[in-house]
């Protein structure tokens, strides 16, 4: 009996993170609208930010607030996994979807993206984290707070690009906006309304997160798994799983300038603020197995940026095959410890 509960509290947190992503989602794009903002800075900057916020509050309270080298570990882990994560897993089970949702007749298998914006994203992260794995080979204080101060204008900057930008459609476009949920009667929903939405979406997002993480453990624990698989695979996805709910929704809405800018924007936030936190509050002294998931994230950002430089497009069974990346790296860690 206790094994169906946790089954049921899974299903509820799977539930609780859809709805909360129709309202986010739904919310996001009026702002957008209300305010004549392009679709890339509202999926990059806007929806992008707003999902990585909560997760971004675990490495600054484990740094300035916690004590020993463990909080310490929590908050370099909390830094370095999300990148890990969006580069070798969730954008190739984005390109898995696309291919899925073709087969099921819903779209075409081809995604409609303005490109310029994608290299921008994948551009600007290659060089922030590339500057912050050169500070984790050059032990130096006044080094490590340059970098990061470094970083956060380079943030600036992007919010200024994408602010600024001109709210060229992508090629295929995607459906019509639907109307706000909240107030489905009125054509111009006020900001206090769209604001609600959104904060009610992100909640709804993070609480199914959290249950989701709850229940995870839970029959984890009831089935005997492995700390170690549930450390690599079910905790990261929870955290990563806001970027993803509003990313595979927005896909199979042909909303893909939304769905590729939600995590190549987060990409973005998590290579420059996340990692100005930690070359500001830690040492920046990262062990093997840290250093493994940045290089290996530079590598599948890397090809990812370079298929769509070299073909002018990304084409999804390349895209997907970063998954082995993650794969290869999980199996390594199972095989040999940590």
């Amino acid at each position: 009996m206790t094994i169906l509960f946790y089954v049921g509290l899974f299903m509820a947190s799977v539930i609780i993170t859809l709805a909360g992503c129709h309202l986010f989602t739904n919310g996001i794009e009026w702002l957008g609208k209300r305010m004549n903002i392009s679709e890339g800075a509202v999926g990059s900057v806007f929806a992008a930010v707003g999902t990585t916020l909560p997760e971004t509050s675990i490495p600054i309270i484990a740094i300035f607030f916690g004590a020993g080298r463990e909080q310490m570990e929590v908050g370099l882990g909390a830094i370095l996994g999300a990148p890990f994560m969006l580069s070798t897993l969730v954008l190739p089970i984005l390109a898995l979807l696309l291919v899925l949702y073709a087969k099921l007749g819903k779209r075409t298998a081809t995604f409609k993206l303005n490109y310029g914006e994608v290299r921008v994203d994948i551009s600007f992260f290659l060089v922030s984290y590339v500057l912050a794995l050169t500070c984790a080979m050059i032990p130096s204080k006044g080094f490590h707070i340059a970098v990061a101060l470094v970083l956060l204008a380079m943030y600036v900057y992007y919010m200024k690009l994408k602010f600024s930008a001109e709210d060229e459609e992508s090629e295929g476009g995607g459906d019509e906006l639907e109307p706000l949920l909240f107030a489905r009667g009125y054509t111009k929903p006020s900001y206090l309304v769209i604001g609600a939405q959104g904060i009610v979406g992100l909640l709804g997002l993070v609480g199914g997160a959290h249950l989701f993480v709850t229940a995870a453990n839970s029959i984890s624990a009831e089935l005997q798994v492995s700390p170690l698989i549930l450390a690599l695979l079910i905790a990261p996805l929870a955290t990563e799983l806001p970027e993803m709910s509003n990313s595979f929704l927005w896909l199979y809405r042909k909303k893909d300038r939304l769905a590729v800018g939600n995590v190549t924007g987060a990409m973005v936030f998590q290579g420059s603020i996340p990692v100005s936190v930690g070359l500001l509050g830690t040492e920046w002294t990262l062990g093997t197995t840290a250093l493994a998931t940045m290089v290996l994230a530079v590598i599948a950002m890397g090809l990812s940026l370079l298929q769509a430089v070299w073909s002018g497009h990304w084409r999804p069974w390349l895209l997907s095959g970063s998954a082995l990346l993650y794969l290869g790296y999980t199996l390594f860690l199972y095989t040999h410890g940590s």
